[in-house]
């Protein structure tokens, strides 16, 4: 039962993907690029978790969080970018 909930979470996580890519293709303003990136961050550590879940390793979590970490720091430097034009001040 567990690997018939596992491809059905990695086929609705794969869709939100490629739907976040095409937002992000096709988007208008910058501040809707980075929403659309910094969901598909989610979208991607997701997929990395059920990838390592189907084949029962634990280093898929380890670079989740790796990816989670960067994901949240390219976030807040792309508002700051989007707030103020510079990134350090």
């Amino acid at each position: 039962m567990i690997t018939y909930a596992t491809y059905f979470a990695t086929a609705c996580f794969g869709l939100g993907f490629l739907m976040n890519l095409w937002k992000i293709a096709t988007a208008e303003g910058v501040g809707d690029r980075v929403l659309a990136l910094d969901t598909m961050v989610i979208n991607a550590i997701a997929l990395m978790i059920l990838y390592g879940l189907s084949r029962s390793t634990e280093i898929f979590f380890e670079a989740a969080m790796i990816i989670a970490m960067l994901g949240f720091v390219s976030t807040v430097a792309y508002a700051r970018f989007m707030l103020r034009g510079n990134i350090i001040e």
